[in-house]
């Protein structure tokens, strides 16, 4: 039986990035104890108020269709926190309820370009916006980030990748897996390569509330881009509710408008209670966010301080996010390699770099979702093993 062309489209070496992961998940379902740190996926607990309005949503029978963009409060409420932290305008219209940030990029491209189409992002980049950027027919158009630059973009290099057939320049900041968050004159930069070549901007801020070496800067702030930019965002890594499936899009109407056609013939819509359950999260600033922040800079400073000892491995220190990149090459082994021994030999689980981009191959992705005792624990197991490499054979290193 023949598949559509989308198919091939949508897999590649980011879809083969989850593989040490899935293969972690199988042993642990099998009764092995391991150490996860693969995926973004929150340890804490979410703000109780953020609980208590979702189950009173619940008892109050919200589990109907709600509209197919959202609430109109509930999109009012994203849109007046957005105009707090960006001091422009925003207004319910140039919200789109989606469930999650990646949904929320998948559906934002659909609608900014096509086949023959050119996609600008900064490589390292997030396994699935190849993905995402092929299933609209798109061409992604990569431009390095070196690590002996903190994954910063090279801004010259950057504006030469811009073409004739560029529609869409796509920037994450905090960035993932790299934990580089932008300065301001990086954005500025940005922003103007936009105006001048006519190009949308896609700003993925997930990570927003967790930049720790400066304040997150949306380009939407800036001057002249509110009608050029794309703000996708979420609550899954700041509230820990990554399972609410909660996410935005904030752009032009002239684009929510679009959006709003793609949603009624894919997911129309999203669950009542859930929109509910995020009002508390939308209309104040709860301090468990603020705690959330200081875990990942606290987490981030511990693990980078534990495998600094590590022969022949490279930490690069995180601005922001909730991972670390630990760069192996000096031991001889791929990334894909050491993760695997790391799986085998002391049953700790992280993510090799290589389906990411070529600026990280030889890179580890090491999830900080572990309270402090278990972090810890895990680095001294990965320091143990790239130890191992060094000590005589027969021998095991202490």
């Amino acid at each position: 039986m023949r598949f559509s062309p989308l198919v091939d489209r949508i897999a590649g070496k980011g879809a083969e990035a989850w593989n040490i992961h899935h293969d972690a998940e199988r042993q642990r379902a099998a009764g092995r104890e391991i150490i996860f740190l693969t995926v973004g996926d929150p340890d804490q607990p979410p703000p109780e108020p953020i609980i208590a309005a979702t189950i009173a949503a619940l008892r109050q029978h919200r589990t109907g269709y709600a509209p197919i963009v959202g609430y109109e409060q509930t999109r009012a409420a994203i849109a007046a926190r957005f105009a707090r932290r960006t001091g422009q305008p925003c207004a319910a219209e140039n919200v789109v309820i989606v469930p999650g940030t990646q949904a929320g990029l998948y559906c934002a491209l659909q609608c900014l370009a096509g086949p023959g189409d050119e996609v600008i992002v900064p490589e390292p980049m997030y396994a699935t916006y190849e993905a995402v950027a092929g299933a609209a027919g798109a061409r992604i158009v990569n431009v390095p980030l070196r690590p002996e630059n903190g994954f910063h973009p090279d801004l010259d290099q950057l504006a030469r990748a811009v073409t004739p057939q560029s529609r869409v320049l796509w920037i994450n900041s905090p960035h993932n897996p790299t934990g580089a968050v932008l300065r301001r004159e990086e954005i500025a930069f940005v922003a103007e390569l936009c105006r001048r070549h006519d190009l949308w901007l896609v700003s993925d801020e997930v990570y927003e509330d967790l930049a720790f070496a400066r304040p997150h800067l949306s380009p939407y702030a800036l001057p002249g881009m509110a009608e050029r930019t794309v703000v996708i965002s979420s609550l899954s890594k700041s509230h820990a509710i990554p399972g609410f499936r909660f996410g935005w899009v904030i752009g032009p109407v002239a684009l929510t408008r679009h959006l709003f056609n793609l949603i009624l013939c894919t997911l129309y819509g999203g669950p009542p209670f859930i929109q509910d359950g995020a009002m508390p999260a939308l209309t104040g600033e709860l301090a468990e966010v603020a705690a959330l922040h200081e875990d990942y800079r606290r987490r981030a400073a511990l693990l980078a301080g534990i495998l600094g000892a590590a022969p022949n491995c490279r930490v690069a220190q995180p601005e922001g996010g909730m991972f670390l990149l630990l760069d192996v090459r000096g031991t001889g082994r791929g990334s894909e390699e050491f993760a695997r021994l790391l799986l085998e030999r002391e049953a700790v689980a992280v993510l090799p770099c290589d389906g990411f981009g070529p600026s990280v191959v030889g890179h580890l992705r090491i999830s900080l979702t572990a309270a402090d005792d278990i972090l810890a624990e895990a680095g001294r197991r990965i320091l143990r093993l790239a130890r191992s490499f060094n000590a005589p054979s027969g021998m095991t290193a202490g």
